[in-house]
């Protein structure tokens, strides 16, 4: 059971160099120092990975999938943010 001065901690795990770090769990602890701890035993029980990250739940702040819609409106005005929106020179073939 944890007490009053149990943080919750979202874990990230990079596989391998040159990856993104992908979220693997969650842990808690009383600071960052023992969240990173907690999940390399956690998570990276047979050498996993090669980077952790640890980052207070509270301090992530995310979009929810009911507000999609609105929060990732069309880009259907705004042409130049597609590649047929530009001329290329004749001299460019194929690009």
């Amino acid at each position: 059971m944890a007490n009053d001065s149990m943080v919750l901690f979202e874990v990230f795990i990079r596989s391998r160099r040159g990856l993104d770090h992908k979220h693997v769990g969650s842990v808690h602890a009383e600071d960052s120092e023992q969240a990173l701890e907690y999940a390399r035993d956690c998570y990276t029980r047979r050498s996993e990975g090669v980077s952790i990250w640890v980052v207070k739940s509270e301090d992530i702040t995310a979009s929810q999938e009911d507000d999609s819609e609105s929060f990732y409106d069309p880009s259907d005005d705004k042409p130049y943010r597609h590649a047929t929106y530009y001329k290329l020179p004749e001299a460019v073939n194929n690009m």
